[in-house]
């Protein structure tokens, strides 16, 4: 038995050798990073110079690409530095840190979609309220809450995870999670199941029925409403919505592979799967937003066209 405390490395077991192709799979990682850094960077500080989008929206989503920055930062230098290396381990402590990275960015990017969705419940179902509703004070709140509480509630996990015997350091995956981790145990995890489970559920559970009831209400003023109040439900619910379903979609294929045998799929995707909810939603956020926000749409084409010219 390999007390946990003596585990100083753990090897990651899903990485094969690719030839001279990890050099290809090194430029296109960093061509996607690249990208990401720059999209969301762009949008993060065209909301923050521009005064005319300081809107609680707006403010919504300035936090939405934030997360996005901190989520692909925290597996993206790794998976290069992975990539071109031919020994595939990483050190427990900073397996540790890229769990609470990868966890507390799913949980944010829930919570943070879900003060969205009550962020347009109020803007269409109540209009002429909807600044008395949404003070300066309640979106600070609302920001804050979005991020402490995954944060407090990872370092609870982890603090539950630390009395483990790990009986092996061997995770069949290109980075770390706790799933992987707490089936190396041979000790009781009875414990650390029951929290993750409550904690995960409570997160998503209340994020998804939230989401849930705003967008019945938002239907329900839209199907009675006039077509003025429909186009503006259409023009700002419909991204949102394609951004909820892309990171749900990328949530279900981690928990689907993390927790079941999928040893009859081919090992890259297997991989691709595992990735998607860090590199996905990331990438295809603030391409949807810049695109279909025509305010951060103007504002991006005028600084596009002042440097250009």
């Amino acid at each position: 038995m390999i007390n946990s405390t003596q585990v100083s490395y753990f090897i990651l077991a899903a990485y094969f050798d690719t030839g001279g192709f990890k050099y290809l799979f090194f430029l296109l990682i960093l061509s996607l990073y690249v990208f990401i850094v720059c999209a969301n960077v762009l949008l993060i500080v065209v909301i923050c110079m521009n005064r005319s989008l300081h809107e609680p929206m707006y403010l919504f989503l300035c936090s939405l690409f934030v997360n996005e920055l901190y989520g692909s930062t925290g597996l993206f230098p790794f998976l290069l530095v992975q990539i071109l290396s031919d020994i595939h381990t990483v050190s427990a402590p900073f397996c540790f840190l890229q769990i609470f990275c990868a966890h507390s960015y799913g949980a944010v990017e829930y919570l943070n979609l879900a003060i969205m969705s009550y962020d347009r419940y109020l803007a269409i179902c109540y209009p002429l309220q909807y600044h008395t509703r949404m003070t300066s004070k309640k979106i600070a709140v609302l920001i804050a809450v979005t991020w402490l509480y995954p944060c407090f509630a990872m370092v609870v996990l982890l603090s539950l995870r630390s009395p483990l015997q790990l009986c092996g350091n061997v995770i069949n995956k290109v980075y770390c999670d706790t799933h992987s981790v707490v089936k190396l145990a041979c000790s009781d995890t009875n414990a650390i199941n029951i929290y993750g489970l409550i904690a995960t559920f409570s997160t998503i559970s209340v994020s998804l029925l939230l989401i849930l009831y705003t967008y019945m209400r938002i239907l329900k003023v839209c199907y009675s409403g006039s077509k003025q109040t429909r186009q503006k439900a259409l023009s700002t619910c419909t991204p949102h919505l394609a951004s909820l379903l892309n990171f749900s979609f990328g949530a279900c294929f981690e928990v689907l592979q993390s927790r079941f045998n999928m040893s009859s799929l081919p090992n890259m995707l297997r991989i691709f799967l595992s990735l998607y909810f860090l590199t996905c939603p990331p990438l295809f956020n603030p391409v949807l937003y810049g695109l279909q926000m025509s305010k951060i749409r103007v504002i991006c084409k005028s600084l596009i066209s002042k440097a250009v010219y």
